[in-house]
């Protein structure tokens, strides 16, 4: 399943009339599907369409069509205009008779749910003027709203906040990414018929669906003991920082590690779990760390200034790496690049600004881009965190679809780098280890989903996130 962006979606909808697909009844199908979304959604309820002038409203004046066919009561308002196929929908709603209204006659009535098809994803500046105030009054009415395919003005502001919205064909980056993927309310992925082919685009981000995450899980065959599913050592803590460790410690014991060592400076009054192998260091080196029995390493949760130390004695290992937090420095990653490590970093938008000297807005604003650039320029697997996580490795990209903003607290990060680790120690390669933790850890939090939710809670829950996944239990937030 890929994530389109505006031109993506336009040369899909090329693509299908280019192989013999009606664009008329692609808009056709949109309309029937918003139409059905909306009575489901709110059933008994008097209708009031907006509709531009372009394709969207082409899919308003469908979707009025079909619910006058259905019965149902509907009012249209709609702008002058159409060309093509939304002309061909408004003349065939005509037909059957119902009035079609200026946009300008619109005024909020109390009680009627408003479908929003004013602009989809071709808009290219803020709306301005007449659109910009009507925007305004849809936002200030109180009414409920339902989205055609995008809410309007996305990406822009002003822009409609929508409580429903019905994706047509594909998700588009605004029904992905925060902020925008607030304004969308809750959204549903209707398929509108668009051939296979047409949506077939490799190029495109790879977006996280439970049933590719499933085939990934490691399997536990029947005669499996601790040895054989997976060891992790992890690396880190510093006297300020005791938690970080022992976090990742019970993170990769909660995704499936079958053996967990936690080596940290003597000096640190670092706890691990009681299930872990304690390895107290005098200092950070290989001879030090050698004893741990290993298939994978986690470095540089809570290691303060000794991170770069303690990831230069995890380079001598030369097993599969994480590399997190304190040991994220250029000199490091290029380091175990050079080396030809399986190397996975998870830097969040501050330290993924660090690495490419740039700024953590300019990170976050551009997190596609900027995950593609730190896995082009560093040669290793990416982790970028945020809202949602995107993971990048030799020119090709994944978004995550699991998570939310409760857990934005401390230490997430700490279990996110066990839960990676504790795949990289089952043997998967660092592209599908990060796929499935990232996928996993947000599985968790999407578990507890309450603000005030701590990192050792969604560690707990991991197991009941990995047995939903394995029995495929799992719905996409989309469905």
């Amino acid at each position: 399943m890929r994530l389109f962006t505006a031109e993506a979606m336009r040369l899909a909808d090329q693509k299908a009339t280019q192989i013999g697909y009606p664009s008329l009844l692609l808009m056709d199908t949109a309309g029937r599907k918003v139409a059905r979304a909306l009575l489901q959604a709110y059933p008994n309820r008097r209708v009031v369409v907006l509709c531009g002038k372009g394709n969207n409203g082409g899919d308003g004046l469908a979707a009025a069509r079909w619910m006058r066919v259905w019965g149902c009561e509907v009012e249209v308002y709609a702008a002058e205009g159409q060309q093509g196929d939304a002309k061909a929908m408004r003349q065939a709603l005509e037909s059957h008779k119902l009035t079609i209204r200026p946009l300008t006659d619109w005024q909020p009535t109390p009680g009627t749910v408003l479908l929003d098809a004013l602009f989809g994803t071709g808009l290219n500046r803020p709306l301005q003027g007449f659109y910009a105030d009507l925007v305004g009054k849809i936002n200030q009415s109180g009414l409920s709203v339902v989205a055609a395919d995008l809410p309007s003005g996305l990406p822009y502001v002003p822009h409609v906040e929508a409580d429903l919205t019905v994706a047509l064909a594909a998700l588009k980056l605004e029904h992905v990414f925060y902020p925008h993927r607030a304004a969308c309310g809750k959204i549903l992925l209707a398929e509108i018929g668009m051939p296979p082919e047409a949506l077939a685009d490799e190029s495109l981000p790879e977006l996280l669906t439970p049933q590719a995450l499933h085939a990934l899980l490691p399997p536990r065959p029947g005669n499996a003991h601790k040895g054989n599913v997976g060891r992790v050592l992890v690396v880190g803590g510093y006297p300020s920082y005791t938690g970080a460790p022992a976090l990742s410690a019970i993170a990769a014991y909660r995704a499936g590690a079958g053996l967990v060592t936690v080596a940290y400076p003597q000096e640190a009054a670092v706890v691990p779990p009681l299930e872990a192998v304690r390895l107290p260091v005098a200092g950070w080196s290989h001879a030090a760390l050698k004893p741990a029995k290993a298939e994978a390493v986690a470095v540089g949760m809570g290691a303060g200034p000794s991170g770069k130390e303690a990831a230069k004695a995890v380079l001598e290992l030369g097993l599969p790496t994480l590399l997190d937090a304190d040991a994220l420095h250029s000199e490091t990653v290029e380091e175990f690049a050079g080396a030809g490590i399986p190397t996975v970093i998870t830097p969040h938008p501050g330290e993924a600004a660090r690495l490419l000297q740039s700024s953590a807005q300019e990170v976050a604003q551009a997190p596609l881009e900027a995950a593609r650039t730190l896995a082009e320029r560093f040669a290793v697997t990416v982790v970028l965190k945020g809202g949602p996580t995107v993971i990048a490795e030799n020119g090709r990209l994944a978004v995550n679809t699991t998570g939310n903003p409760a857990m934005a607290t401390g230490g997430m990060g700490d279990v996110l780098s066990g839960v990676i680790g504790a795949f990289l120690a089952a043997g998967l390669a660092p592209w599908d280890a990060a796929r499935l933790g990232v996928y996993l850890h947000g599985l968790a939090g999407d578990l507890l989903a309450r603000v005030g939710m701590l990192a050792h809670e969604l560690a707990d829950a991991l197991p009941q996130a990995r047995k939903q996944l394995a029995q495929g239990q799992v719905r996409p937030y989309w469905h």
